[in-house]
């Protein structure tokens, strides 16, 4: 089969496409016809092997040669001690622990996967594993008159995010690059910054925010919140997320905001509702490109650079 693969970290040069050998779904496992993976910023960061958190368990080299966790496919084969499933279902998931989707075939826990609604295509049902859950947990507060600040909003999570908190009510600030504040207004979010230019921690104060892409230190955070209010961060460079962890708790509990780090709960329990709000229109997926198994790449660096509005997608035919 063709897979896109990498033995080091680095730019998306790295990356080559090769032959290698078809898995076999092991116990407790299926083997997946890949039909789409949706690119995650995790993909880009486990690419170049930063922040470091990214090489857990492949400190030197990847520990898994083929990126690409949210897939959607058809089942090949199944593992023993598979009932869920058989072969011809649709599925999709998030195999963030054995990863593979930039491939034609692709191995995954039983338990990461869902059958594939009908209403969506493979493409847009790829987009939501990882992206919608962290979109759906990270705005559990939001309601009628909160206000909602969501920090690179324009990208994957933050297009399902801002959609919502502006459907639980809230008044909705969306902070990303001059590129994608005119996506986000589309979106619904009532108010745009652009990082470069504002500084959203000076601004507000906001009753919960969501940080996708922080960096920034735990008392600029605190200034932003108003009181009682909520950070939670997912992703971000090493020394930020090390200051929230650790500094954020106590600068919480003096001043009475909630500042801490988002814990995904991942699965299919957790990403099921939010496919069923796209299939019933409450919710909006918005691709922003398709690229082919060959574009990878290509895709990797629209989504790294910071290009994308919404989610991309690598599709095989």
């Amino acid at each position: 089969m063709r897979a896109v693969v990498h033995n080091r970290y680095g730019p998306p040069d790295v990356l080559r496409i090769e032959d290698v050998a078809k898995p076999a779904p092991q116990q407790g496992q299926v083997l997946i016809a890949v039909a789409a993976t949706s690119l995650n910023l995790s993909d880009w960061e486990t690419l170049r092997g930063t922040p470091l958190y990214s090489r857990i368990g492949g400190l030197r080299t990847p520990a898994r040669p083929t990126l690409g966790s949210d897939i959607a496919g058809v089942v090949e084969a199944v593992g023993a001690g598979v009932t869920r499933f058989r072969p011809g279902d649709d599925v999709y998931g998030d195999n963030l622990a054995l990863k593979g989707g930039f491939a034609e075939f692709a191995v995954a826990p039983a338990s990461a996967l869902a059958v594939k609604p009908p209403e969506l295509s493979f493409a847009e049902a790829s987009t939501i594993p990882q992206a919608g859950v962290i979109a759906l947990q990270g705005t559990a507060g939001a309601a009628e008159g909160k206000r909602v600040l969501i920090n690179g909003a324009g990208g994957g999570s933050g297009a399902f995010a801002i959609q919502l908190a502006k459907r639980a009510g809230a008044h909705v600030t969306g902070v990303d690059n001059e590129h994608k504040l005119d996506f986000m207004r589309t979106l619904g979010a009532d108010e745009v910054i652009d990082y470069r230019v504002g500084d959203f921690t000076r601004s507000g104060p906001y009753d919960l925010i969501l940080d996708l892409v922080a960096h920034r230190s735990v008392f600029a955070y605190r200034r932003a919140l108003a009181p009682g209010g909520r950070y939670r961060c997912v992703g971000g460079d090493v020394s930020a997320l090390l200051r929230v962890l650790t500094i954020g708790g106590l600068a919480g509990l003096v001043t009475g905001r909630r500042i801490g780090v988002l814990a995904v709960k991942e699965g299919p329990k957790h990403f099921e509702p939010v496919a069923a709000l796209c299939v019933n229109g409450d919710l909006d997926i918005h691709i922003d490109r398709t690229f082919t198994l060959d574009e990878t790449p290509a895709a990797l660096a629209h989504v790294g650079e910071g290009h994308a509005l919404g989610k991309v997608v690598v599709t095989v035919p």
